[in-house]
């Protein structure tokens, strides 16, 4: 990763231990400053300290300190009831010995396959203490996707919601999250009940120090299978200062986790909260009314959401967040793309609180934009927090000056290892990872985006980018929301072809659309085909899925 002078001429042990060095004074600032360091008893400290020699800066590492630093604070609250810190290291503990009794532990993988609960949040804890490698599964995957995602990964154990059994495939262990009350055959398989699994635990004791675990994060898979992106624990707690840095959460304050717990970004607020030693406040599904119930009834001061949901909020009529709620200090998105308009919206009904993460599976965090960002620069991907590079490079592969589009490089403190798969990685350049996506850095440093690089169409010998036609459409009136991309075209090689939802009562025609792209952009940006949809395909992280866009073809 690139730096300072001093960091560029150190190579070897001493680069590592500089980058180690500077990304521990990070962590103990900015902890410090949200409150997470604080003093505290010999008892409490020598119980913190267990746990993090035990299980190293992971989730399960996590949880075990807030049961020695808080054990009767409410660590999950869900729409079963609730849980304490204590409760939760104890029944994960049983459920380690039960996943080791049954076979699951050091390469032998464990998937989870839950919409938000305790549920997977308790598998996973308990994974890291058996010491296997977790697999997050996304609950809308296909039979045939799940089946891809079998091959890959080797899952042992499939720990799920019973909805979802039926695109499990044969050969894994299945745990559903509900039902059974213990092992018993079903079939070619054999079905097991997660509560039954911690009542009855397992022989032996749980070993002190367990092998790693990695956690494996697969990608949106909206055009074929997903593929699986191996994410280490952390060595240090620089990553969570880096975010820490520009989105400010405060220890022991109520947190509600609206984004999937299996998509990155879910993911990365669970690691947040539990390090803050936060009450995690979670809901199976999403509703605008179940979100705000949430965030009143909880005192929720920070919420970990994806665009979408705001936008289902806003369309719900919602003008805040209801009679004697402050509302939350935080609302946090990532995940897809935060239009500018519908930033500048929410933060008009529910105050200035939004804060947007421009990342991806592989590279975890690139940017973020603050509400002051979003307020003075709508359609912002934000700027670098602290210990991250970013860097657009032309097609000479050095930097661009502001104003000049090129590709998207970045470097942090939380490294890819690659696909489980062994798929091509991604662009690198001088320790930078490419994030695939154009964009263009401001006089201040804020990022914006023009879209994907391989996106990009050549239309009669013309380069063109969906991204600038796509934000001219969703902010004509009536416009919902829109999607844009080429298609093929038998005299100009490409062209592009735009998806539009309208509002409610809207009257917006397919000329309409054409002029407003013309009156703005190159003629070779006019969409010739403008498909008027109810509402456009996407998965639960708000990515569109292209392949069930109608007319594709």
């Amino acid at each position: 990763m690139a730096g300072p002078p001093l960091l560029q001429n150190l190579t070897g042990t001493a680069r590592t231990a500089y980058e180690l060095g500077t990304g521990t004074a990070r962590a103990a600032v900015a902890l410090t400053r949200s409150g997470v360091v604080r003093p505290l008893g010999p008892a409490k400290l020598y119980g913190m300290g267990r746990a993090l020699v035990r299980y190293g800066n992971s989730i399960t590492a996590a949880f075990a300190v807030g049961a020695a630093r808080h054990p009767y604070r409410l660590a999950v609250v869900d729409d079963d009831g609730v849980t304490t810190y204590a409760e939760l290291e104890a029944r994960t503990d049983s459920l380690a010995l039960a996943l080791l009794d049954s076979g699951a532990g050091p390469h032998a993988p464990v998937g989870v396959l839950c919409r938000n609960s305790r549920a997977p949040i308790e598998a996973m804890i308990a994974a890291g203490k058996a010491g296997a490698d977790v697999v997050l599964i996304n609950t809308g995957l296909s039979a045939e996707q799940m089946r891809g995602v079998q091959e890959q990964q080797g899952l042992h154990t499939v720990v799920t919601d019973p909805d979802f059994l039926d695109i499990v495939p044969a050969g894994p262990r299945v745990v559903l999250t509900a039902t059974p009350d213990g092992p018993r055959p079903a079939g070619d398989r054999v079905l097991d009940d997660l509560g039954a699994m911690v009542e009855r635990g397992g022989p032996g004791e749980l070993p002190f120090k367990p092998e790693p675990s990695k956690q494996i994060v697969l990608t949106s898979g909206t055009t074929g299978t997903p593929k699986g992106a191996k994410r280490p624990h952390p060595s240090t707690l620089a990553p969570a200062a880096s975010i820490l840095s520009a989105i400010p959460l405060r220890a022991a304050e109520p947190v509600h986790i609206a984004a999937p717990l299996f998509h990155t970004w879910g993911n990365a607020g669970l690691l947040l909260a539990s390090l803050h030693g936060a009450t995690v406040v979670l809901r199976r599904r999403f509703t605008p009314e179940g979100f705000l119930d949430a965030v009143r009834e909880r005192r929720a001061t920070t919420v970990f959401a994806v665009p979408v949901m705001l936008q289902r909020v806003l369309e719900s009529g919602a003008q805040g967040w209801g009679e004697g709620t402050d509302g939350p200090r935080i609302v946090a998105v990532s995940g897809s793309a935060l239009p500018g308009g519908q930033a500048l919206e929410f933060m008009d009904r529910f105050g200035d609180c939004l804060y947007n993460l421009y990342g991806s599976t592989e590279v975890s965090w690139v940017s973020i934009a603050g509400p002051q960002d979003l307020r003075d620069a709508p359609g912002t991907a934000g700027r670098a927090p602290a210990g991250t590079t970013l860097l657009i490079l032309g097609e000479d592969d050095e930097p661009a000056g502001p104003g000049v589009e090129g590709r998207v490089f970045v470097g942090n403190d939380l490294p890819f290892e690659g696909y489980t798969g062994g798929e091509a990685g991604l662009e690198e350049r001088d320790g930078l990872l490419g994030t695939g996506d154009v964009g263009h850095l401001d006089e201040q440093g804020r990022l914006f985006l023009t879209g994907r690089a391989d996106d990009m169409i050549v239309s009669g010998g013309e380069n063109v980018h969906p991204g600038p036609v796509e934000d001219l459409v969703s902010g004509m009136d009536g416009v919902r929301e829109v999607c844009v991309l080429g298609v093929d075209d038998d005299d100009y090689g490409q062209r592009l072809a735009a998806w539009v939802v309208l509002e409610p009562g809207a009257d917006v025609s397919a000329d309409a659309v054409r002029e407003r792209v013309k009156s703005d952009l190159a003629r070779f940006a006019v969409p010739r085909d403008v498909h008027f949809l109810d509402e456009l395909p996407r998965n639960q992280t708000g990515k569109v899925l292209r392949s069930e866009l109608p007319g594709r073809d």
